[in-house]
């Protein structure tokens, strides 16, 4: 193979690297979920999470490192291709905001967060009230 075209089968490859990065969105509906992964440490198969066929025997560090979500927004990879993904998350209305790791998947259009992340975004209290917060994401290495 030429020097060329090795150098340009490169450049594609770091182009689509950074696009899977550089997806976002906003003003998407983000509801919370009863993990609570510190009560079950971090067990992904006591937790029956989708991703768990492929990260529960991760290191329990990368398991705890950061808050779950489930997943299923407008923008991003799907199914096994979001596991162990991070997000973060940004409370549209505050700007709280947090880091997080693709867990499970959801059928909500949005996020399905960790209720102790909703509660630590959720700094003005109107998503528990209202049962959702409207929140931006983007996928951050993590």
């Amino acid at each position: 193979m030429e020097r060329g075209s090795i150098m340009m089968i490169l450049v594609l490859a770091l182009g689509i690297l950074s696009l899977a990065n550089g997806q976002s969105a906003t003003n998407v509906r983000a509801t919370y979920h009863f993990y609570n992964p510190q009560d079950i440490n971090w067990d992904y198969l006591r937790a029956s999470v989708f991703c768990a066929t492929w990260d529960a025997n991760k290191p329990l560090e990368w398991r705890r490192r950061y808050g779950w979500t489930a997943f299923c927004g407008p923008v991003g990879p799907r199914g096994q291709a979001s596991c162990g993904r991070c997000l973060r998350v940004i409370n549209a209305e505050t700007g709280a905001s947090e880091i997080v790791r693709i867990v499970d998947q959801c059928a909500n259009g949005g996020l399905d967060l960790d209720v102790n992340v909703f509660r630590r975004i959720d700094t003005n209290g109107k998503g528990n009230f209202q049962g959702h917060l409207i929140v931006n994401y983007e996928f951050v290495n993590c």
